[in-house]
């Protein structure tokens, strides 16, 4: 037994390492620089600063406003992506002509690296040669998110649920797949409609499985980088400079390292107690339908 257990840790030990040293170790090391103020370029080097770069993140008008761009973002997407895949679930569930190409089709979007996502949206609003622009502007609509702010929101919004409605179709569609035909059976023999079924049966078993799947999107939406970086780079002015552009151009741009860290610290904390928060939800909702 004893042999096992050692052989066990061996085979363990490489992948812990690995992790210790690209994890832990970085982690560890932007706790420790969020207390000073560092800037590469200053001649002061890094001085001891404590909490005070925290304090100044609570003040800090820019930091503030893209938290709320961020936040802002997170639920426009993550609400359109929840009833937009559902709606697309549940129309999987039926038999019809096509549906296997479909499926391939509606899941492509996942195989597609972000950075790529963001290439592919450059090329399509570019104003001299984007399909974008040139059906819009059919219709009487100047389309420039080079210089429209809203245009580029609602743009990043829209390729981002282009990008990720496949991956909450298909998690909500093995949610579907998946439950017992007995209740439904009952609610049909009993006279219950389509919308009925669905409020009172489909949704409540449902719950857990859009709870986690809301767990997973709410991370993802709200470190969203690449696409957003290789579309906009943050603009037009601040449009679209969601927390994490604004900490890459904190460290990278202005080279304050110290400050970036701080609001590294922040977000991974902040990032920390939604998923608390989403966790006790479906924990709940679990026990709900358990107990139902």
């Amino acid at each position: 037994m004893r042999t096992s257990q050692y052989k066990a840790w061996g085979l363990l030990a490489p992948t812990l390492v690995i992790l210790f040293f690209i994890g832990l170790v970085p982690f560890l090391y932007v706790i420790y620089l969020s207390l000073f103020k560092y800037n590469i370029w200053s001649v002061r080097g890094m001085v001891f600063a404590g909490v005070d770069n925290f304090r100044k993140l609570m003040f800090d008008s820019s930091f503030m406003h893209s938290l709320g761009i961020g936040l802002t973002f997170v639920v426009i997407t993550c609400l359109i992506e929840t009833l937009l895949g559902l709606a697309i679930a549940i129309f999987l569930t039926n038999e019809f002509v096509g549906k296997g190409v479909f499926r391939t089709i509606l899941t492509l979007p996942l195989a597609i690296a972000p950075i790529t996502i963001g290439s592919i949206w450059v090329l399509m609003t570019n104003p001299d040669i984007g399909p974008l622009p040139y059906i819009l502007h059919k219709f009487g609509i100047d389309y420039n998110i080079g210089v429209n702010a809203k245009q580029a929101f609602f743009t990043v919004v829209f390729m981002d649920i282009w990008h990720w409605t496949p991956f909450v179709t298909l998690t909500l569609l093995a949610g579907l797949t998946s439950f017992p035909k007995e209740p439904f059976e009952a609610a049909k023999v009993d006279g219950a409609n389509k919308w009925q079924t669905l409020r009172y049966i489909t949704l409540p078993l449902l719950t857990p499985v859009i709870l986690t799947m809301l767990f997973i999107r709410v991370m993802d939406t709200f470190r969203i980088f690449d696409e957003v970086w290789m579309l906009t780079g943050g603009g037009p002015g601040t449009a679209t400079r969601f927390v994490s552009i604004d900490v890459v151009r904190r460290v990278l741009v202005s080279t304050d390292y110290g400050y970036g860290s701080s609001m590294s610290v922040f977000l991974l904390y902040l990032t920390i107690v939604m998923c608390w928060l989403l966790l006790n939800i479906i924990s709940i909702a679990r026990r709900e339908v358990h107990e139902g």
